[in-house]
C-alpha cells in the first residue's frame, strides 16, 4: 500500500494541542517491511512503528528544539524510484557510563515512495525536509527573557583553528565530532589553520567581512582573543565588531566555551561532550550580546596600550597557574589541577594597591556591607609602579598621543598617571594573593568563577583574595570554585563584588598580569566593562 500523505488542511489535532501539519506513512532505510506513521507539528516530530496490536506500538518523540537540520536526497542506486529524507537531532540522553545527560546525535531517516515517478518522490522529500528546518528555525524561545537573533541563512562561515592548542587534537576534534554537524545543518564552511601567534588577528584585521555571516574559533581562549582585538582595530570597528563569533572548544581551558554551555541551562559537562554541545549551539545560530572590557596596559613613562578582553584580567595566584602550566599543556585540562598544586607548595604573596567603581548592585560579602570591606577613594591612588615585563608577554603597540583611539571611549577611566575620580572605592588592604575580574561565568571547563554572571550584563565580576589565607584554606576555595559554590563558604579571605571598572597597581617587583590568560606587560593596568559590545553564537 502507498504511504498516505495528508497536507495541513484540513488541520487535525494531537493531544487537543499542537496542529499536525504534515503526516505520512514510510518505511526505513534499513527495512522496508516496517512501516512508521510520521506526523509534524510546529513543536516535534513525531514517529510510532505501525503493528496489528495497538498495545505495543512504540512511539518517538523528538523535539525540534533539539533538530540541526532535515535534507531530503536520492539513493545511489539508479534503479531505487524511491527518494529520502533525513532529520538530524541532538537531544539530551543519559550517559552510557557516567550520570547526567549530554547532546548525543539522533538521526532518523525515511523513504518516500508514493509512485513510479523518482521526481515525484523526491519533491514529496523535500516538502518534509524544508518543513522540519522551517519548524526548527521558529523554536527561538526567549532565555532569561532575552529573544536571540539568528545568523544569516545560509550562513557562511570562517572557521579559525589553531593545530597546536592544547593536546594539539584541535583539527582532529573538528573533523571527528563538528564537520560533519555543519553540514548536517547547511553551514557553508572555510577551514583556515593559524601558522604562528597573531596569525588570525591579521587575518580578520584585513578581511573582506562582507564575504563571512559568522567568525568560529576552535581553539582555546587565547585565539577569540587574537580575533576579538582583531577587528577592534579595524577602522570599520563599529560594525566588524557585531559579526556574530562562534567558539568550539579545542584547548586546555575553553572557559568561553564553558560559559556559553552553561549560559544555554545545560548540565555541565566537560571535553567531548562540550564540543558537541557548542557545535550544537553553533548550528542553532542563535546571537546574544555579550560584554567586553576595554583594558589599559602601561605606566606614566610611556603611552598606554588598550586591549579588549571578553573574558578576564588576573594578577598573582591564577595568572600564575595560568602561565606556569603551559610546561604541562600535553595532558590538557588537567595541567590547571596540577601547576595549583605545585603553586600551592610555594605560595606567593603579591603588593599592590586595587581600586574600584561598584556597580549599583555591589551589595554584601561574607553576609557584611560592602563598605566594611572597602574604604572611599582618598584621592591619592596613582601610579607608583616600575614596570618589569614579565617574560613571554605579548607585545601591544602603544597608542602614540595624537592617534585616533579606535573603540568606544571609556568614560569611566582616567589616565594611568592620575588619581582615581573620587567615587571609586580603594582597597584598604595591599597584600594579595589573587586579584581575578572576570565577566563571564567560567574561568575553565571546571572553574565556575563567577555564578551570578551572564553574556549582557554589563558587569565585571571582580574577586580578590587577601594575605594570610592558609594552603589548606585556599585549596578548599578552589575546590569550591569547581561547583560554584565559593561565594558561599564563608571564607573571610575572599572578597567578591560586582564592578564597572577597576585599576590595580603592583608594587611587587616581579609578577604576572593576564588578559584572557594572555600574559600582558607586567604594570598598572585599569578597564572598563562595555556592556553588549559584541555578539556571540550562543543561544
Amino acid at each position: 500500500m502507498d504511504p498516505k500523505i495528508t497536507e495541513p488542511d484540513p488541520p487535525s489535532y494531537r493531544n487537543g494541542m499542537s496542529q499536525v501539519l504534515r503526516y505520512g506513512e514510510f518505511t526505513t532505510t534499513g527495512n522496508r517491511k516496517v512501516r512508521y506513521a510520521v506526523s509534524l507539528t510546529e513543536w516535534d516530530l513525531t514517529i510510532q512503528k505501525i503493528t496489528s496490536t495497538p498495545a505495543i506500538r512504540s512511539k518517538m518523540v523528538l523535539n525540534l528544539r533539539d533538530c540541526v537540520g532535515s535534507r531530503a536526497f536520492r539513493a545511489d542506486d539508479n534503479t531505487d524510484t524511491g527518494a529520502y529524507f533525513s532529520a538530524f537531532f541532538y537531544p539530551f540522553k543519559k550517559r552510557w557510563m557516567n550520570s547526567g545527560v549530554a547532546r548525543q546525535r539522533v538521526e532518523q531517516c525515511f523513504r518516500v515512495d508514493l509512485v513510479k515517478d523518482p521526481r515525484a518522490n523526491l519533491e514529496e522529500a523535500e516538502k518534509w525536509a524544508r518543513a522540519i528546518r522551517e519548524c526548527s528555525a521558529l523554536q527561538q524561545h526567549p532565555r532569561n527573557g532575552i529573544l536571540y537573533s539568528e545568523v544569516r541563512r545560509p550562513c557562511r562561515a570562517m572557521l579559525l583553528v589553531n593545530p597546536h592548542s592544547g593536546k594539539g587534537q584541535a583539527l582532529s576534534l573538528f573533523t571527528r565530532h563538528v564537520q560533519h554537524m555543519l553540514n548536517e545543518a547547511g553551514v557553508s564552511h572555510t577551514l583556515v589553520i593559524t601558522e604562528r601567534p597573531n596569525h588570525a588577528r591579521e587575518l580578520v584585521r584585513e578581511a573582506d567581512l562582507s564575504q563571512w555571516d559568522a567568525l568560529v574559533i576552535i581553539s582555546g581562549d587565547g585565539l577569540l582573543f587574537e580575533v576579538v582585538n582583531g577587528l577592534m582595530e579595524r577602522e570599520d570597528w563599529e560594525r566588524a565588531i557585531q559579526t556574530p563569533l562562534g567558539i568550539l572548544p579545542g584547548g586546555s581551558g575553553n572557559a568561553m566555551a564553558a560559559s556559553i554551555h552553561h549560559y544555554s541551562g545545560a548540565q555541565p559537562v566537560s571535553s567531548e561532550e562540550l564540543l558537541v554541545s557548542c557545535g550544537f549551539l553553533l548550528c542553532k545560530g542563535l546571537v546574544s550580546h555579550m560584554d567586553l572590557a576595554s583594558v589599559h596596559l602601561g605606566s606614566a613613562s610611556s603611552s598606554p596600550t588598550r586591549v579588549f578582553s571578553f573574558l578576564s584580567v588576573a594578577w598573582g595566584f591564577v595568572a600564575d597557574v595560568d602561565v606556569e602550566s603551559e610546561r604541562y599543556r600535553h595532558i590538557g585540562a588537567a595541567r590547571f589541577t596540577l601547576g595549583t598544586l605545585v603553586r600551592l607548595a610555594s605560595l606567593r604573596v603579591y603588593q599592590g594597591r586595587l581600586a574600584f567603581l561598584p556597580a549599583d548592585n555591589a551589595g554584601r560579602v561574607d553576609g557584611r556591607p560592602l563598605c566594611s570591606l572597602v574604604v572611599p577613594c582618598q584621592n591619592n591612588f596613582h601610579n607608583s609602579c616600575n614596570s618589569n615585563n614579565a617574560s613571554r608577554a605579548r607585545k601591544h603597540e602603544p597608542v602614540p598621543a595624537d592617534a585616533p583611539l579606535k573603540g568606544p571611549p571609556d568614560s569611566l577611566l582616567v589616565p594611568l598617571d592620575q588619581p582615581v575620580p573620587s567615587n571609586w572605592v580603594v582597597v584598604p588592604e595591599d597584600n594579595f594573593i589573587l586579584v581575578l575580574a572576570v565577566y563571564q561565568s567560567h574561568l575553565g571547563e571546571d572553574f565556575y568563577t563567577a555564578p551570578e554572571s551572564t553574556l549582557n550584563d554589563g558587569i565585571i565580576h571582580l574577586l580578590y583574595v587577601r594575605a594570610g589565607i592558609s594552603r589548606i584554606a585556599l585549596l578548599q576555595l578552589f575546590l569550591a570554585m569547581g561547583k560554584g559554590t565559593h561565594l558561599a563558604n564563608n571564607c573571610p579571605h575572599l572578597v567578591y563584588v560586582q564592578v564597572r571598572a577597576l585599576r590595580l597597581e603592583p608594587s611587587s617587583p616581579k609578577g604576572l598580569i593576564t588578559v584572557d590568560g594572555e600574559v600582558v606587560e607586567y604594570g598598572p593596568v585599569q578597564a572598563q566593562v562595555h556592556s553588549g559590545l559584541a555578539r556571540l553564537i550562543s543561544r
